[in-house]
């Protein structure tokens, strides 16, 4: 057997179902060893970037592993940004690249490159990915391909890379005679299984005395396949819940727990839960500073705080950083709350009553869309996305980009029931919602996907619009159009008086005309200018069976509100005084030690 079909063989027998390659002289054998296979496609991006992206959002929506092939030198390089957006969001997917020939590389020349296109692949990736190995003896290809596929998934998941020359693509092999990978065996299972029922003893003590309790639930849930489990946990504990962004679409909107997001860019209400509750208990979120605010020592300032992660280092960064947990255990998201949940099933706290009238009371007071925002003729992002959610249905896909358009859908958009929201979270690139959703509806079965990014986003794949097209993947793409690099203008407005320099047409962009653009490509299109237009011209990109565009005009001087000042914690937050801005009585109401209710 050729060890390209050997390859193309191993992804099938991975549940992979499509593969985002783009050919070049180093990875021609590879594609061409799918094409010849009835149950997997390749799916030729424009760019190797989308390519990766596209394999990432994939892997989000099936759960198993997705796959990308790029060439040697650029094509490699190219794929960096995704290969990132993977790294570090814990998603796992196999990279293969292609390589010079074995006689064609430097070795230990010390030139910089001998073969064309040779780039020293490995080592540049290294620092994102979890395994990265490049294949010097045809009769290592199993090995290293198990063994990428099993570190793709063991503890916390992440990417892997697998580099292969292209001689070695086209030498035959003999699969029964190749070395297979055998995964290490876990030691010392007894002891920690003790170490975990004692935490969680503690764990339930805490919560039990607990006056203003709050759980955390971040990403880490839904990589261990426990989303349903966190609702059961949920219901189970009946305290406030306060999702991360890559967990915000586990609960619907309507649903009584649930207090918001929080963070830089979260809601009011889920800022003053999180920096007022007593005990936190925070499962499958690192806790980063988009979500702390800065320095970490301010976060949830009067809260014991526990943290349930995989990874070790996550949790020992706080004592570093000054903020020692409370309680800290290493364990998967999903096994910890199937151990809490098999103990008592009595579970019953203090009353929390006042707490939760309390909730109730700020997010009346501080609604993320007042009826003012209704009154505008100009669109309003909080009303396109309240009314985006009414218009959509049950277990809608939406694939997101960054910048406001992000932020905004984050803080008001109200998800129903089996919907999911699909972005980068922590890499955050702009570009990455039009490869994503193409990854995304591929994975569905062609199902329908919502496509939402701005217009500074859009223009960095602004090339997949032809891949969208191709393969008449029925994605609806609504652009946030505010002419410009919103967020950032919001930072040069706390930072810089307002020189937009570089994050707008005056300061130096460029932007085209991207409904003519869309209509070049073939999809319907569509453009909303004012809120008593938006349902119906939603209704109507929905509704529409084909690649569909919908360009959302928003005013350029619009902002996410509120928002914390870059490198400020949460209680510094500070109100924008532009026609914008609600209720400016954004600091965040202080809580007495004594754990009474009053400001």
């Amino acid at each position: 057997m050729k060890l390209s079909d050997y390859v193309a063989r191993f992804l099938a027998a991975q549940g992979i179902g499509h593969v985002f390659a783009i050919t070049g002289g180093a990875s021609l054998h590879l594609i061409d060893s799918i094409s010849r296979r009835n149950d997997v496609d390749f799916i030729c991006p424009q760019h190797e970037q989308a390519g990766a992206m596209a394999a990432d959002a994939y892997a989000r929506v099936t759960g198993r592993l997705g796959a990308a092939i790029a060439t040697s030198g650029p094509g490699f390089t190219n794929m960096i940004t995704g290969i990132c957006s993977a790294y570090y969001d814990s998603v796992p997917v196999l990279y293969i690249t292609g390589q010079v020939s074995t006689f064609r590389a430097k070795g230990a020349l010390g030139v910089r490159q001998l073969g064309f296109q040779e780039t020293d692949t490995v080592q540049m990736c290294q620092q994102i990915t979890k395994y990265a190995v490049s294949i010097d003896e045809a009769s290592r290809i199993r090995y290293e391909l198990e063994k990428a596929v099993y570190l793709a998934f063991a503890g916390r998941p992440g990417p892997v890379l697998v580099d292969i020359p292209d001689n070695l693509q086209r030498e035959d092999i003999d699969p029964e005679k190749l070395e297979a990978f055998v995964a290490p065996e876990k030691a010392g299972q007894a002891s920690a299984e003790k170490d975990h029922e004692e935490q969680i003893e503690q764990v339930r003590a805490l919560l039990q005395g607990a006056e203003r309790p709050v759980l955390v639930l971040g990403w880490g849930v839904r990589l261990a396949g426990a989303v349903e489990r966190a609702v059961d946990l949920v219901e189970h504990l009946n305290i406030p819940v306060l999702p991360t962004w890559g967990m915000k679409d586990f609960l619907p909107a309507d649903h009584p727990l649930l207090a918001g997001t929080f963070g830089t860019h979260g809601t009011r209400t889920g800022n003053f839960v999180v920096q007022n509750a007593d005990v936190i208990l925070s499962i499958g979120s690192r806790l980063d500073t988009h979500e702390t605010g800065t320095p970490l020592d301010s976060f949830a300032r009067q809260a014991e705080l526990m943290m349930v992660d995989i990874d070790p280092t996550e949790l020992a960064k706080f004592a570093t950083l000054g903020r020692p947990l409370s309680l800290s255990i290493e364990r998967d998201a999903g096994d910890f709350m199937a151990d809490f949940m098999a103990g008592p099933t009595d579970f019953s706290g203090a009353d929390i009553t006042p707490w939760r009238d309390r909730i109730q009371g700020w997010q009346q007071q501080f609604p993320e869309c007042p009826q003012e925002f209704y009154n505008q003729q100009a669109i309003n992002p909080y009303v396109f996305n309240k009314i985006l959610a009414e218009e959509s249905a049950d277990g809608d896909t939406f694939v997101l980009d960054t910048g406001c358009a992000l932020a905004w859908m984050m803080q008001s958009f109200d998800f129903k029931p089996k919907q999911r929201a699909i972005h980068a979270f922590n890499n955050t690139p702009m570009g990455f919602a039009l490869p994503g959703a193409i990854g995304a509806s591929l994975a569905l079965g062609r199902g329908p996907v919502t496509c939402i990014a701005g217009d500074g986003s859009l223009q960095m794949n602004l090339q997949e619009l032809a891949t969208v097209i191709r393969h008449d993947l029925p994605i609806k793409i609504f652009l946030i159009n505010n002419h410009g690099y919103s967020m950032i203008k919001q930072t040069q407005e706390q930072w810089l008086d307002a020189r937009y320099n570089a994050s707008s047409v005056e300061g130096g962009l460029a932007l085209p005309d991207f409904t003519a653009l869309a209509k070049v490509y073939g999809f319907k299109t569509l453009t909303i200018k004012r809120n008593t237009d938006i349902r119906a011209r939603v209704r109507e990109t929905l509704d529409h069976s084909g690649p569909t565009f919908c360009n959302v005009e928003i005013e350029s001087d619009h902002r996410v509100l509120p928002q914390v000042k870059y490198g400020r914690p949460l209680e510094d937050s500070e109100p924008l005084l532009d026609r914008h801005t609600f209720n400016a009585a954004m600091i965040i109401p202080p809580m007495a030690a004594s754990s009474t209710l009053d400001d």
